[in-house]
């Protein structure tokens, strides 16, 4: 399922001043350009046929005719427009709020597994496993992503520091070594003290590992390890709601990748912090 058209409102500000012409005219536009040519589209936006070319490379896709179709697919799929909070429900019933929740979390994790590259997570798996040390950075939002990542890892008996604000993460990676790993979460990829604290790390030798949107953004220009999300929230988002969804989906792929990586010894930890929580419950 494509979502061509919120993947190019989402990517904007990553474009060069020509592209994001071309781009902005596929968004007002969408319905004439699946019927343009690559000439026509030119023409229209005072661009050169090579700029759209790039433009549609820069979004994954095969050519012009590549982009026209996943537009095409778009128009089809999700009656796009442009209403700013496209992802709050259009009426007051509990049944469209069922409906839209639901296919928004849906959808976005669609979206992210047509993004997600098997090689990137399978390189993110492989280095939290062998990591001395694991930190986790996000601010915001995305610290609630961080912190359901720290609470799983730590009940496999692996050494984990969470840090929530700019001055705990690079006091964190003000001490991290060749031998460990950050895991660095911004949807957004912009996150000031994210981009700082990963800098100080990388100065350290840790391996960088990133949680972004798609496409280009400063957090992942930082990572040896990019993994990206999807979602379909539109430029205010409501509360972070289908790309904490998307980044949650993407947790869980990590955390049980580690389980499998020592996978006799990491569910004999998962049982003993069960016991272990269970028998202070039961004490309570």
């Amino acid at each position: 399922m494509s979502y061509e058209l919120l993947f190019i409102k989402e990517q904007l500000d990553s474009f060069k001043p020509t592209q994001r012409k071309a781009a902005e005219y596929m968004l007002n536009n969408p319905t004439e350009v699946i019927n343009m040519s690559i000439q026509k589209l030119a023409e229209e936006t005072d661009v050169s046929e090579a700029t759209i070319i790039r433009l549609s490379k820069e979004l994954g896709c095969d050519g012009f005719q590549d982009l026209k179709l996943r537009i095409a697919s778009d128009l089809a799929k999700t009656n796009y427009d442009n209403r700013l909070y496209g992802d709050i429900p259009a009426d007051d019933s509990i049944q469209s709020l069922i409906q839209s929740v639901s296919m928004s979390n849906i959808q976005s994790i669609e979206e992210t597994v047509s993004v997600l590259s098997e090689v990137e997570l399978e390189k993110a798996i492989a280095s939290l496993a062998e990591a001395r040390v694991i930190a986790v950075y996000g601010i915001g939002a995305s610290g609630v992503i961080a912190q359901d990542f720290k609470q799983k890892i730590t009940r496999i008996n692996r050494w984990c520091e969470l840090a929530l604000d700019r001055d705990s993460q690079t006091t964190v990676s003000a001490n991290l070594q060749e031998a460990d790993v950050v895991l660095g979460i911004s949807y957004s990829g912009l996150t000031t003290d994210i981009i700082d604290s990963l800098k100080v790390a990388k100065q350290n030798g840790a391996t960088i590992i990133t949680l972004t949107k798609s496409g280009k953004n400063p957090v992942s220009a930082l990572a040896d390890i990019r993994l990206h999300t999807r979602s379909l929230e539109r430029d205010v988002r409501s509360g972070a709601t289908g790309s904490r969804i998307a980044q949650l989906n993407v947790i869980d792929m990590l955390f049980l990748g580690v389980i499998k990586s020592d996978q006799d010894r990491n569910i004999g930890a998962l049982e003993k912090t069960r016991k272990a929580v269970g028998v202070t419950k039961k004490r309570v």
